[in-house]
């Protein structure tokens, strides 16, 4: 069977696990509750969990070595380090731009259809006496407020000092993806400059990046049992406990504002920005890194998306070696339109749930630390609620304003992680033109000279 047609099977798969697992997570409850057993529900769902733990933690597992290596041979793939400038520059600029673009589109959707003025009555009294008592403690808690990000200023400081790490084992324990990347382009990029005195290194690298793609591969032939585990009991529980449905009915409007913002920049926008740099079929694209995106789905984990994002970009789509293996994992941490996109709107409509009527200014502050607390937001489930604070503080708002919209941000997390893993893809696809495939091979990897590379150069 061709690699195109295994492809197209798991794909295939992967879709039919999810229909089924949501079918399951709809008719389990409703079966153990006309059987009177409804309490059952919680213990039938986690031997379910579990299965789908277990995939989670082995995508993750996968997730630092595979960062090191696959930036680490990204750079070597350059030959010259100094050519590494141009592409690292684009790469940002495409970053910075598109986060900001979604932050936009989920602006003038929220300010358009206003889901706010949708909530009923009482839940509007319930959210405003929250954020009146809220707002009555503040000063009792501004001494644990102080060493929080208020501002955009607090949050570009920080991440600028994220760039580094005092203990890498520390950061790679953590999940800490960004001071491992700059560690990574910096270490090989230093080896690039020692030709021969480290070629066996080099290969080393090269080969081990080989290794662990051919690890992924091997766990993606689980990916359909995992999936169904984890959008199973995750679902499930959800429907059980009762609260995810009577609280979708009351902000169905936010929740569809959030959707179609979504929609708008991963069918719209970034299509239009690979074309327009590419003459790429976007949808086509698409359909070529699905896995990748399903994944992105059923995980809500971009992290633990990235194994399966790099397979799937380089053998599928077709970008190179040497641009994906660059771009995605740091796309993987900075990255982040759905999440920008989503802040803003959430902003925007607690603001609206409030009776607060944000000025113009105030939404271009809104528009801008949304851009920099996705950036700085982990790849990891739900890590928007965190940074989601940051925003709101930036205009005055109340933290307790969460409260209205974190028993379905879960489900809407699956959404934005498919947005930010579409978003790094294409990436690589748009900073691809600007390696120069014309470049001679790296000195420090001549292939046919090289004993520990018996066949061709893995990275061309």
């Amino acid at each position: 069977m061709s690699q195109s047609q295994q492809h197209k099977n798991l794909t295939l798969q992967i879709v039919i696990a999810i229909l089924a697992a949501v079918l399951v997570a709809i008719a389990l409850p409703w079966a153990l509750n006309a059987a009177g057993m409804a309490d059952w529900t919680s213990t039938v769902f986690t031997p379910i969990s579990i299965g789908g733990e277990i995939f989670l933690r082995l995508l993750r597992m996968m997730v630092v070595p595979l960062v090191v290596t696959s930036v680490m041979t990204g750079v070597l793939g350059l030959g010259d380090i100094r050519k590494l400038g141009r592409p690292g520059m684009i790469a940002v600029g495409y970053y910075i731009t598109t986060t900001f673009l979604a932050v936009i589109v989920g602006l003038v959707l929220v300010n358009v259809i206003n889901p706010g003025s949708a909530i009923d009555e009482e839940a509007l009294k319930k959210a405003r006496e929250e954020a009146v008592v809220q707002e009555a403690e503040v000063a009792n808690e501004q001494a644990e407020e102080n060493g929080k990000p208020k501002s955009a200023g607090d949050i570009g400081k920080n991440l600028i000092l994220m760039l580094c790490s005092d203990n890498l084992i520390e950061s790679a324990a953590k999940g800490d993806l960004l001071p491992l990347i700059v560690f990574s382009i910096v270490f090989a990029g230093v080896l690039t400059t020692m030709g021969e005195r480290v070629s066996g290194l080099t290969s080393f690298i090269r080969q081990a990046n080989e290794a662990l793609m051919e690890l992924i591969m091997l766990i993606m032939r689980f990916a359909p049992i995992g999936i169904f585990c984890l959008v199973a009991a995750k679902f499930g529980t959800a429907i059980a406990e009762g609260e995810f449905l009577d609280t979708l009915r009351k902000i169905a409007a936010y929740f569809f504002t959030v959707v179609i913002g979504l929609a708008v920049h991963g069918l719209i926008t970034l299509p239009a920005v690979l074309w327009l740099f590419t003459r790429r079929n976007p949808y086509r694209f698409m359909l070529q890194i699905s896995d990748a995106l399903l994944t992105a789905f059923s995980t809500a984990s971009s992290s633990a998306t990235l194994p399966v994002t790099i397979e799937r970009t380089i053998d599928n789509a077709g970008v190179s070696r040497k641009s994906v293996d660059f771009v995605v994992p740091l796309g993987s941490t900075i990255n982040m339109d759905g999440t920008a996109l989503y802040e803003a709107v959430a902003a925007i409509f607690i603001a609206q749930v409030l009776g607060r009527d944000l000025t113009l200014a105030q939404q271009v502050v809104v528009a801008v630390t949304a851009t920099l607390a996705a950036i700085g937001a982990a790849g990891i489930p739900e890590a928007g609620l965190v940074t989601m604070q940051i925003v709101l503080t930036s205009v005055g708002l109340p933290t307790s304003g969460i409260s209205t919209i974190i028993t379905i941000d879960w489900f809407l997390d699956r959404f934005r992680t498919t947005v930010n893993v579409l978003g790094d893809a294409m990436g690589a696809a748009v900073v691809d033109q600007y390696f120069d495939s014309s470049d001679p091979p790296a000195p420090v990897a001549p292939a046919p000279e090289v004993a520990t590379v018996p066949e061709e150069d893995p990275v061309t």
